[in-house]
């Protein structure tokens, strides 16, 4: 974080790096101890430290995202996106949420590492709408796709300008305070102040014309509320279904190709790196059509580093594979198309009844989680228990979320839904919606166990429906092996082994097309099904 205590005790925030709810939160904190917090306006205290050796800024090419993976073009969004903006009262949005801006204008970039993002704003009103951006990533091709939708381009760093400009034509700005940098925020209550004091200033509004040329008749005024973009981005329509369905298969076939190696690399006692292993990992993976890049730095664990949740292994201090040890991964991809998220857990010699009794009540949780049905508006936090519920029998839990919302073709991770044991979030799940199921157990210095497939809330079918309610489940998009030899079937009910038979069979159905050879025969062997005991 990019703030300094100094010797007044004073707290020197730059605006642009925090959202005006964390800049609020830090405020009422350290005003208990008689502290101050002061905006920085013109100056970031890093950059003269930096000086002229500051790293250049992003430049890679923006791309458009062809709307036969996004499903809807920018002009239906942009419409919907009015109409909200109209229903709360308000004449203008200003998105500062990369993969919001993403989402809605249909573009894809590479600024951020595993996110196919691009650094910039959106402003929408009811009758324009302005990209700030650096015209260096905007290629020909692009600027034909936004001209198109009616979106004019504006320098990156002239975005503060065109707030103040927006109060002084009397805008109601929408504004989601939990996403907005303190920067715009502030600017923009600054310019209403100032504009409210100028002589006629009330005539001025009064006078203002609503006949599409932007002027607005009323006092300028911030609307605050969540974006909501979020929430349309988070319903998936059944083009981002389909390319999300799609890549998983290919991601699947990427893998098996990944695990068939990893084994007999292992049993020929080659002496591979966590690093190594991700290394080879990727390499697999950029083989498949469409593929991007990594969606998240692959979580690469061998034995007691698997117990550290969000590990990452690095080549000066990373640990050997060990053929005695869980082996704990977690990675992702993205693609064209779609976005991937899965965990597995293997051993790869014989697991301690111990390890097979941990992962077993894993399993069994991601199963529960599986095959939920619950009414239509039920929050998050009421599933999360599904996936405890076996660990806590025996008094086990884990430190971690079980779901977290994902996006197509875009954030890995991604609002406002998710599946937890906190109980701040109360959006509901709905039907359309992307979530992890990955529940998990950590032994310190010991091992760590995690199952993670991704899921598709859909309408369920049930004989009845209370009270007229409309009942969701899941449908699974990640289709790939749950080591066997790790399971203790004396543990799982019959209704369990037929899920995981049933799963397996499914993963071969849908994955041993897309293979040949050893890694087919690699699949085959580890998607047989268990005997019940």
């Amino acid at each position: 974080m990019f703030w300094l205590l100094v010797e007044e005790l004073v707290l020197i925030l730059e605006q642009f790096l925090f959202s005006a709810d964390a800049a609020e939160e830090l405020k009422e904190a350290i005003s208990k101890k008689n502290h101050e917090l002061v905006y920085l306006y013109n100056v970031n205290l890093v950059d003269e430290i930096w000086k002229d050796s500051r790293p250049k800024p992003p430049s890679k090419q923006i791309r458009v995202h062809d709307l036969k993976y996004a499903g809807v073009d920018v002009a239906s969004k942009l419409l919907s996106l009015r109409n909200a903006i109209m229903d709360a009262g308000a004449s203008a949005i200003v998105i500062s949420m990369l993969d919001e801006i993403a989402w809605v204008l249909n573009l894809r970039g590479s600024d951020v590492p595993h996110s196919p993002v691009m650094y910039s704003y959106l402003i929408v009103e009811v009758d324009q709408a302005h990209l700030f951006v650096d015209d260096v990533k905007v290629n020909a091709e692009v600027k034909e796709h936004l001209k198109s939708a009616g979106i004019e381009l504006r320098p990156y760093d002239s975005i503060l300008q065109e707030i103040d400009s927006l109060a002084a034509r009397g805008a109601q700005l929408l504004m989601d305070p939990s996403t907005l940098n303190v920067a715009l925020i502030s600017t923009y209550k600054s310019a209403c102040e100032k504009f409210s004091k100028e002589p006629g200033s009330k005539e001025k509004f009064k006078t203002k014309s609503t006949d599409g040329s932007s002027g607005y008749p009323a006092k300028p005024s911030g609307i605050y509320m969540q974006s909501p973009i979020s929430w349309s981005k988070a319903i998936k329509n059944d083009a981002e279904l389909q390319g999300m369905k799609n890549s998983h298969l290919r991601d699947a076939a990427a893998l098996a190709h990944f695990w068939a190696w990893l084994e007999e690399e292992v049993h020929k006692n080659e002496n591979l790196t966590e690093v190594d292993v991700a290394d080879k990992l990727l390499e697999f993976r950029s083989v498949q059509d469409g593929f991007m890049d990594t969606s998240f730095d692959t979580i690469s664990g061998s034995g007691a580093n698997g117990a550290i949740i969000h590990y990452k292994p690095e080549p000066e201090s990373c640990s050997r594979v060990d053929p005695q040890k869980l082996f704990l991964l977690d990675s992702g991809a993205q693609y064209v198309d779609g976005t991937t998220d899965i965990t597995r857990t293997a051993h790869f010699s014989e697991p301690s009844a111990r390890e097979k009794e941990c992962f077993t009540r894993v399993l069994q949780g991601h199963i529960a989680l599986d095959q939920a049905v619950f009414p239509e508006g039920t929050p998050g936090f009421v599933l999360d228990g599904f996936a405890r519920s076996s660990l806590w029998k025996i008094g086990l839990d884990y430190r971690h979320g079980t779901g977290h919302g994902v996006g197509a073709a875009l954030n890995v991770h991604e609002g406002p839904q998710s599946i937890s044991f906190r109980y701040g979030n109360m959006t509901p799940i709905q039907s359309g919606m992307i979530v992890s199921n990955e529940p998990g157990y950590y032994e310190d210095h010991a091992f760590g166990i995690r199952i993670e497939n991704l899921l598709h809330v859909k309408d369920a079918e049930t004989p009845n429906r209370f009270g007229g309610a409309t009942y969701l489940g899941f449908e699974k998009l990640t289709f790939f092996p749950i080591q066997t030899k790790m399971v203790d079937v004396s543990l799982l009910s019959h209704a369990e082994i037929d899920w995981l038979n049933s799963y397996h069979s499914e993963v071969w159905e849908k994955v041993s097309p897309l293979l040949e050879g050893p890694t087919q025969q690699w699949l085959w062997n580890n998607t047989r099904p268990l005997a019940k005991p």
